[in-house]
């Protein structure tokens, strides 16, 4: 037992699509709620996760671009509610002079009375939209882009091209931009203002992101990546028949299982019918492109762990939003603090998980002998 624990945690890099289902799920149990309290907690597990699971790599740089994303959307938010919020609610924070526009944006006026009910109201939703874009940039912060490339199935292995050098483009501006920084510091040269030192990187940092870009591009090109064999017309016709029946099945289902208004008839029953049409239809498509995986990444034990973490999150959140909604979205009218629901709380804490029963991520270079270096022997004891 000892030892089966010990190989359990020896350091390695998990499969890539673990981190995006277990990101996925924090992210679909982000957008069940407005919370504050929940949505805090959901964004303090997917920054302790990162933090302590984040390999030394190019593609976690870019995790601290999502929190000014992040936090540049709250801000929006609430300038936007500023501007067009109409005195909505009962509460007055601020009078501002109302500005009404012309006929054809009728119903719209700028400014008018700030209420704490239309501010609480932007702060919830920003904040929702701010956490579920942090934890896609943690799936983009733990999962390597040109691994998951290489697990996409056969059928997606196009669109999964094109959707991987996607994107691994705001980590390569990341590390673009750290690169550039630390070059003009050794360069010491005179010390400029931030807008005029901003104009001097922001150029340097494109021109290279574009260059890698080009040279990714070049590169998989010529390796072949995205050429598929020959098939007839039929059997083309038969592939995207079976896709979009598939893919509408599964739409249907996803926007029924979201709306409780709809009958249960359109949730579980077609959500499933679409996915059993939609993957009949990858495994027809999946014969145009022959291709072969050196050393494929596998699932292990680690990783159904992570992908169980987040799927938990998800579940007890929609479990919890059909139940007792009022838990997971407060109510604004009237005005009431936050409740601290504790089943929610605890099962968002289930995402944490995969920080402490995890392997750590695999250190730079680790790994790799060198056999010259190891077999080197002194001058006069080897042949």
């Amino acid at each position: 037992m000892a030892s089966a624990a010990t190989a359990y945690f020896l350091p390695r890099d998990l499969h890539p699509a673990a981190w995006w289902v277990w990101a996925l799920g924090l992210a679909a149990a982000a957008s069940r709620t407005t919370n504050p309290w929940l949505l805090l907690v959901i964004f303090g597990v997917a920054c302790h996760v990162v933090v302590s699971r984040r390999p030394d790599a190019p593609w976690a740089l870019a995790f601290r671009l999502y929190l000014y994303l992040g936090l540049t959307i709250i801000v929006v938010r609430l300038v936007f509610r500023v501007l067009l919020a109409g005195g909505q609610g009962q509460t007055v924070l601020l009078s501002l002079p109302s500005v009404p526009l012309p006929e054809w944006a009728a119903g719209v006026s700028l400014l008018g009375d700030v209420t704490a009910e239309a501010m609480l109201s932007g702060l919830y939703d920003g904040m929702r939209l701010a956490t579920m874009v942090i934890c896609l940039g943690a799936a983009n912060a733990l999962a390597n882009p040109k691994r998951l490339l290489k697990s996409m199935p056969s059928a997606l292995y196009e669109v999964g091209t094109a959707v991987v050098v996607a994107i691994s483009v705001f980590p390569q501006l990341a590390e673009s931009f750290l690169r550039v920084r630390r070059a003009r510091a050794l360069r010491g040269g005179p010390k400029q203002g931030r807008m005029k030192a901003l104009r001097a990187i922001v150029i340097p940092v494109l021109e290279d992101a574009l260059d890698r870009s080009l040279q990714l591009a070049a590169s998989m090109d010529s390796r072949g990546y995205g050429r598929a064999g020959r098939d007839s017309a039929r059997t083309r016709l038969l592939t995207g028949s079976l896709m979009v029946v598939g893919l509408i099945g599964v739409c249907v289902g996803v926007y029924a299982t979201l709306d409780g208004t709809t009958p249960r008839v359109l949730a579980g029953p077609v959500l499933a019918a679409g996915a059993v049409v939609a993957l009949i239809g990858f495994g027809v498509a999946g014969r145009r492109v022959q291709r072969t995986r050196y050393r494929p990444d596998r699932w292990r034990p680690a990783e159904v762990l992570v992908a169980l973490s987040g799927i938990g999150v998800a579940v007890v959140l929609f479990t919890t939003s059909s139940f007792d909604p009022l838990d997971v979205n407060p109510s604004l009218s009237p005005l009431t603090w936050p409740p601290v629901a504790v089943v929610p709380l605890l099962g968002i804490l289930v995402g944490v998980l995969p920080s402490f029963f995890t392997p750590p991520p695999r250190a730079p270079h680790a790994g790799q002998v060198q056999p010259f270096e190891q077999a080197r022997l002194p001058v006069g004891e080897g042949a």
